[in-house]
């Protein structure tokens, strides 16, 4: 399982702080905030405060995160909400949710919330009065907590750290937020590991217990269980049926009504044949269906065939040769899901696909490197020459690199440079070399790597 405790969320901290004074250091960094403004925020200092949270303090300055706003926005309507949700994997462990956490929270003063991979709440359940109460803030299903809109809190940082948080009191970014407290472990897909949501407990201080951040770790890892159970039952139901009858929307008895057990993905980063994955079911295309399906899905409203033949190829094209390229793309899809199929007049995709490399640009715009960098595989269809995959590829990699640069630790730096877009690039190599510390034994690799540039290029 994936969902790690970063070491430094762990209460009581290192050096054995008490709770009292680690408000005290927290109250103290917020002055600080107020007589700083948000100007510089990488040279923002907060003694006292644990580096994990003045890390995320610092992303949140450099984010334009208002720590004054009261209220988070509404990502998401009402009728927006229904529907995702309905659609959303994650509606196939709300019993599991319920029933460890939903119900306990009822008698203990807690909030339960069930956000996705971006910090849009999906779910927020449990005591009632703490609900009302949570509405002030717009704690509540539909809004958007990712750490580039409000800051840092247990939600939105866990999903940008990609482990489990907690966060007390005035440590969060946001004073409306400061009478609460939170725990929250990122909820990572059982199968493909990619990340699917966030689940977080919110309440007094009894909600950053040691025990709380145990409880949030066992009902993920059960919730994962059951959704690896749902979905090895709708794999058997569909062997058992005849195969004229089986039906892409077939589901395991108890399955929430029209939930898709599965995200729909498009595979692109590091890869010249893309996977595609609809309802389970995976195939590898060729590489001009690869391409096709990458620009469609980057362009959820469609393009008409002379968009899309100049995307596709390069210089002239008939929009001919693309009509007969989509028919072959049509019969391949038929047989993996027909209602995968593009509609035309104009091209578009009648599914939502999330392609990797767009959730890199999400990561990314939300501030979330590290996420960005997990997912990040390599270039987006390295060997294509289509003009709107080179462009796509170029924007991909410069905002993954300049994030890195500017904000990424040596761990991260180190991680980008093995692969093969960052072989000889000197400018990461010397960022991470500065970050390390003196007597890293990762040092003398990092050196001995730029000796070898140095070699290689000045020949």
């Amino acid at each position: 399982m994936r969902n790690l405790v970063h070491p430094a969320a762990l209460l009581p901290p290192a050096g054995g702080v008490t709770a009292a004074l680690r408000q005290q250091h927290a109250s103290a960094g917020h002055e600080e905030l107020d007589s700083r403004g948000l100007v510089s925020p990488e040279d923002l200092q907060l003694p006292g405060l644990s580096s994990l949270i003045q890390e995320s303090w610092r992303r949140s300055a450099q984010l334009r995160a208002n720590p004054d706003h009261p209220e988070a926005p509404l990502a998401l309507d009402r009728g927006e909400l229904e529907e995702y949700r309905r659609q959303h994997p994650l509606a196939a462990i709300m019993p599991v949710i319920h029933k460890l956490l939903v119900l306990p929270s009822h008698d203990s003063g807690m909030l339960v919330a069930v956000g996705d991979e971006v910090g849009r709440l999906l779910w927020v359940e449990g005591d009632a009065e703490l609900q009302r109460r949570a509405e002030g803030m717009m704690f509540v299903p539909g809004a958007d907590w990712s750490e580039a809109t409000v800051g840092t809190s247990a939600p939105g940082t866990a999903l940008a750290l990609g482990r489990g948080i907690q966060i007390s009191g005035a440590e969060h970014y946001k004073r409306s937020v400061h009478p609460w407290s939170c725990t929250a472990v990122p909820f990572h897909d059982p199968d493909s590991g990619a990340l699917l949501g966030v689940v977080d407990i919110t309440g007094t201080e009894s909600a950053v217990a040691p025990h709380t951040l145990s409880l949030v770790e066992a009902t993920v890892a059960a919730a994962q269980a059951h959704l690896r159970v749902e979905r090895l039952q709708l794999a058997a139901a569909r062997q058992s049926a005849p195969s004229r009858r089986r039906s892409p929307a077939a589901k395991p008895s108890g399955a929430p009504a029209g939930n898709s057990l599965y995200r729909d993905s498009l595979q692109l980063l590091g890869r010249d044949q893309a996977l595609l994955s609809i309802d389970g079911r995976t195939v590898a295309l060729s590489a001009r269906h690869s391409e096709i399906l990458a620009l469609l899905s980057t362009h959820p409203a469609g393009l008409n065939a002379e968009e899309l033949s100049a995307l596709l190829y390069p210089g002239e094209a008939s929009t001919m040769t693309l009509r007969a390229e989509m028919v072959r793309l049509r019969k391949v899809l038929q047989q993996l899901n027909p209602g995968a199929v593009p509609e035309s007049r104009p091209y578009r995709l009648p599914l939502d696909l999330v392609p990797d490399a767009g959730q890199v640009l999400d990561c990314l715009q939300r501030g979330a490197h590290r996420i960005a960098l997990e997912i990040y595989r390599g270039a987006v269809l390295p060997r294509s020459e289509a003009p709107g995959i080179v462009e796509l590829r170029a924007r991909v990699s410069a905002l993954m690199r300049e994030a890195l640069l500017t904000d990424g630790s040596a761990e991260s730096l180190l991680k980008y440079a093995r692969l093969p877009e960052a072989k000889d690039d000197v400018e990461v190599r010397i960022a991470a070399l500065k970050l390390l510390a003196p007597r890293s034994p990762k040092r003398a690799a990092v050196v001995a790597d730029l000796e070898r540039l140095d070699r290689e290029l000045g020949a």
